[in-house]
């Protein structure tokens, strides 16, 4: 996934089932999900049967509630550590790193809005879902609604996660934090066991729907408009990212730029962060970061810049909009989503498709997303998943390179002493 990161399995970790049987891809599954809902609804509708359809949104209304009940908890535990983790182990490296990566991922999203909201009048012209009043009305009625409440808003939710999280930070022990990253393992076997293997389900159930209601040709249109714009915009802040390296550090940004494409393919093939770090890492140093700066900023850009996630959700989000409630948000209501989803991507899941999932408690307290809306969300970022982790690794490399130069060559003898050394282990070998 990543746009998101997956944490590297040890040995152990994998039982042999998983070893044996082949997973289908997640982007695989949700067209297959897609496109049986799309069929349902398209045969349901010419044949005037209802019972199909409102057999799926029965489920789909379920797995709403409960998914409902699951972001602040999403939003709690992977936030919490996520924060009380950064001050370990890399002092004013870790400064420079962390605010870069911030500033890098929130002007993204800037990007992505100011195109989004120039563009989208033009480019999704008439593509609205086709009830102006309210979208669900034109939805067929599930047979059970299930609510369940969440435990906490998400808003509490994200700032008792900061609290505890800054505060972790300050303790001289770190048992809080070991059990605040026990919390965020249950959660996020909540998710690769639960939720992420039965949203194909409720994707299919909630197009079904929809495509009852007529809007299948819509929302085509706007997936196909929302997915070229987001892929262009990738890689105009690619170019941006590595022309400001390349200014910083002396350096040609296309030189740098082509020297980073196989991490750039690699993550489309993984769809991990994680999973391309060796490859990341070696384009990093072949672009010119010294070893010591590469160790250090390549794993840990992994886990907090998440430009390419920011691009395509802020994009997505403002063509949901657009497409559900008929306006295009101004920009001043989408700055403080930017803010918050900035901090909130450093602590996304592993998990395929964990930064749409994070984001889910910002889009539903920022921008008030019903259900229907947060799922169009889903779909719409995980068409693309593979192309965002591609833009975040790439972009990884950058960072690492204005970090490189940051720190100068000052009093970084022992940082050359290592990279001696390791050339003659090398040459050696």
């Amino acid at each position: 996934m990543r746009a998101d990161v997956t944490a590297p399995e040890t040995p152990g970790s994998m039982d042999t089932t998983d070893r044996k049987k082949p997973r289908v891809p997640l982007l695989v599954r949700l067209i297959i999900g897609i496109s049986v809902g799309i069929v349902l609804g398209l045969i349901a509708q010419s044949n005037d049967i209802e019972w199909p359809v409102r057999t799926l949104a029965t489920f789909s209304a379920i797995f709403g509630s409960f998914l409902s009940f699951a972001i602040p908890l999403i939003v709690f535990g992977f936030i919490t550590p996520g924060i009380g983790s950064l001050s370990q182990g890399a002092g004013r490296l870790l400064g420079i790193n962390v605010g870069l990566a911030y500033v890098s991922t929130v002007l993204a999203g800037a990007l992505a809005v100011t195109c989004a909201l120039l563009l989208y009048p033009i480019l999704l012209d008439g593509k609205s879902l086709s009830t102006a009043a309210n979208p669900e009305d034109a939805l067929l009625a599930p047979y059970l609604e299930f609510q369940v409440d969440p435990p906490l808003a998400v808003t509490t939710a994200l700032v008792l996660a900061f609290v505890i999280g800054l505060g972790i930070t300050a303790l001289p022990n770190k048992r809080l934090l070991h059990l605040a990253e026990d919390f965020r393992d249950i959660i996020e076997m909540l998710l690769n066991r639960v939720i992420i293997p039965l949203l194909p389900i409720h994707i299919a159930g909630v197009f079904a729907n929809m495509t009852y209601g007529g809007d299948v040709a819509t929302i085509l249109k706007v997936f196909a408009v929302v997915f070229l714009m987001v892929i262009v915009l990738h890689w105009v802040w690619l170019l941006v990212q590595y022309s400001v390296a390349g200014a910083v550090g002396k350096t040609n940004p296309f030189a740098m730029l082509k020297d980073m494409m196989p991490a750039y393919f690699t993550a489309i093939g993984t769809q991990s962060s994680a999973a391309t770090i060796p490859v990341t890492l070696q384009s990093a140093k072949k672009a010119g970061v010294r070893s010591q700066i590469a160790d250090f900023a390549i794993p840990l850009n992994a886990n907090i810049h998440l430009s390419g996630s920011m691009i395509t959700i802020t994009a997505c989000a403002v063509a949901v909009l657009t497409m559900v409630e008929h306006r295009d948000p101004s920009f001043t209501e989408m700055i403080p989503l930017i803010l918050v989803l900035g901090v909130m991507m450093v602590a996304a899941p592993g998990a395929p498709g964990g930064a749409v999932m994070t984001a889910l408690g910002a889009l539903q307290s920022v921008l008030g997303f019903n259900e229907a809306m947060l799922a169009l969300m889903i779909a719409l970022y995980l068409a693309q998943d593979s192309f965002g982790t591609a833009t975040n690794v790439t972009g990884d490399g950058a960072i690492a390179k204005i970090v490189d130069a940051l720190a100068g060559r000052k009093g970084d003898a022992a940082a050359e002493d290592a990279d001696a050394n390791r050339s003659e282990a090398a040459a050696e070998a």
